[in-house]
């Protein structure tokens, strides 16, 4: 059975185009140019995948994210022609699975589709049976206590492990420092009170690409950290 996808961009030209070039590609397409519509639609309808514009005329993207997550654990993918970091983080931590910025290639947009549809579908961020996390290239073995990147070994402390995990198995959530004190209760806190950023420094420096830009372990200023749920929305398809 195909995959369908539902998308809801008050862009009609845009929507088309994305509707033809997903569709020639084996995917069932539906769109809707107003988010009331595109909520109904998810009301009435099952769908594989939503890819959400932010800026709708009705009601924004961050809204109608909150109220699918509400209702249903489908895959969604953001659009959206500001590409602030913050918009970014408030999806994510609503709940969005991908993050993409206009101007963007079909292509990319169906990458970051298939993508994101290995991780839901094939449990890529959520524990597997062998106690896996895997968020695209990175891989979290809670059994194994360890960490790879491209299957080459990152390497972290106890306590950085121990915070790693914490972060991961809440990707999409901001937690402040008090929830991650909270989280930790029973790990030597005292190892972690007055420096968690020193760890947080330390682990990206073992599984980001370039952590002084990172991508997977995220700072939100005033509020604490967020781990990425999507993060390698580059991957081919």
């Amino acid at each position: 059975m195909a995959t369908r996808a539902l998308i809801i961009d008050d862009d009609e030209a845009l929507a088309e185009m994305l509707s033809e070039y997903l569709a020639s590609h084996g995917l069932g397409v539906a769109a809707r140019y107003r988010a009331d519509r595109g909520l109904e639609t998810i009301a009435a309808e099952p769908f594989d995948v939503v890819i959400l514009d932010v800026m709708l005329p009705d009601l924004d993207g961050f809204e109608v994210c909150r109220r699918i997550r509400e209702r249903s654990d489908v895959p969604i993918v953001m659009l959206t022609a500001r590409g602030e970091e913050t918009d970014r983080i408030v999806g994510l931590e609503l709940g969005a699975d991908d993050y993409l910025a206009k101007p963007f290639s079909p292509r990319e947009l169906l990458a970051r589709i298939r993508a994101v549809l290995r991780r839901t579908q094939g449990g890529e961020a959520a524990r597997s049976d062998k106690g896996l996390l895997r968020f695209g290239r990175l891989e979290i073995d809670l059994d194994a206590r360890s960490v790879r990147l491209d299957d080459s070994a990152c390497t972290l402390t106890s306590h950085q492990f121990e915070l790693l995990r914490l972060l991961a198995e809440n990707a999409g959530r901001v937690l402040s420092r008090d929830q991650i004190m909270q989280g930790l209760r029973g790990h030597s806190l005292e190892a972690f009170d007055r420096s968690i950023d020193n760890h947080v420094s330390r682990i990206r420096a073992a599984i980001e690409d370039d952590p002084k830009k990172p991508r997977r372990l995220i700072t939100v200023r005033g509020a604490g950290y967020v781990f990425a749920r999507s993060q390698d929305g580059e991957a081919s398809a």
